[in-house]
């Protein structure tokens, strides 16, 4: 085996990503742990095995590690049913990549972890999107907000008939209100990020502790806890209502469940290791779950649900979990739904030291 490829497989031992180091004709020099794991066999029998019979159609990687050898392209990708001991053939996205020596490196993303991973990016890209649109929308409404406020005053202070100002009192309330409601939305961008240790079991507990006294009854809040995490550095309060404006948004979604008495909200630590999102890959990195046995996320904003005014329930501002996508965001981290009627998992990843 090559120098460059020696020095590399103790670190492709650490991936999660399935990679074997191989020769142009197929002959496997190397197979990470992770391979190991997913095809149910050791490196010593993989090793010196031809690499393209692992697949349900070994040609294809066949014609790829000969393009590849020969310098036809940078990397090759495709799809394939890599074959699995005692287990069904499991669906990958192939990468085959040439080095500066003989060896190719062909690596295997599951597809669902390659959904996976582009649905992460996704949302990244939609956090980032949502904080400029929800800035220059606030701008936007507050400077025209004043003038329509203050002029409503004036004009109030004109008339004579009592009856009338009934009518500048509305304006007045509706140009409040807007201000309130952009008052929120630029909170997170106006508010210093305060970085200090925080225990993220302290954060579930007071929340726990809010969330209970809001909803004394009908509802079971299970503590679900790995209370080996660490402690990290971060803005404690902005995870409190990070975490809170979750917790909330599932409390408001079990309201049914809560009056029939068989509400229940899960707060489950764990620890992640090997994590990629954000386009980076974290060693260790924390798993904050909110699960609820509410009634899902409507369909119809399966994709939207963080989006700025985006609400699945009448009279919502839609701007709870946008606030805590900002929140997370600016730990670094990443929060996605998974939703389904009778299980909705809200995790929240952040990095650990």
């Amino acid at each position: 085996m090559g120098t460059l490829i020696s020095d590399r497989c103790k670190s492709f031992d650490m991936l999660a990503t399935l990679v074997a180091v191989v020769l142009e004709d197929g002959t496997v020099l190397f197979a990470n742990a992770a391979l190991e794991d997913a095809r149910g066999l050791s490196r010593r029998v993989m090793v010196g095995s031809n690499f393209p019979d692992s697949f349900s159609q070994p040609g294809h990687l066949r014609a790829a590690l000969l393009g590849a050898g020969d310098h036809e392209f940078a990397a090759l990708r495709y799809d394939a049913w890599l074959l699995r001991l005692r287990r069904d053939p499991l669906p990958v996205h192939v990468i085959v990549t040439p080095t500066e020596g003989e060896e190719l490196i062909v690596e295997l993303l599951p597809l669902e972890q390659q959904a996976r991973k582009d649905r992460e990016e996704r949302l990244a890209e939609q956090a980032q999107a949502n904080k400029e649109l929800i800035r220059n929308l606030a701008h936007e409404i507050k400077n025209p907000l004043g003038g329509i406020r203050g002029a409503a005053q004036l004009l109030e202070m004109e008339m004579e008939s009592p009856e009338l100002t009934e009518y500048t009192q509305v304006i007045i309330r509706e140009a409040d209100r807007l201000q309130s409601l952009v008052d929120r939305l630029l909170a997170p961008h106006r508010r210093p990020h305060v970085v200090g240790d925080v225990n993220i079991h302290e954060v579930c507990e007071r929340v726990r502790s809010l969330i209970l006294a809001e909803f004394p009854k009908g509802l079971v809040v299970v503590q679900d806890y790995d209370t080996s995490i660490p402690e990290f550095r971060g803005d404690q309060e902005q995870l409190n209502q990070a975490l809170l404006n979750v917790a909330h948004n599932a409390c408001q979604a079990l309201a049914e469940r809560i009056a029939l008495g068989d509400a229940r909200l899960v707060f489950r630590t764990r620890v992640a290791r090997q994590s990629t999102f954000g386009k980076q890959r974290y060693r260790l990195a924390l798993e904050l779950h909110v699960i609820d046995n509410g009634p899902g996320v409507p369909d119809s904003i399966k994709d939207r649900i963080f989006y700025p005014l985006v609400s699945g329930r009448e009279g919502g501002s839609g701007l709870g979990l946008t606030l805590a996508q900002t929140f997370v965001g600016q730990h670094h981290g990443l929060i996605e739904c998974d939703s389904a009627p009778g299980n909705t998992d809200f995790k929240i990843l952040i990095p650990l030291p």
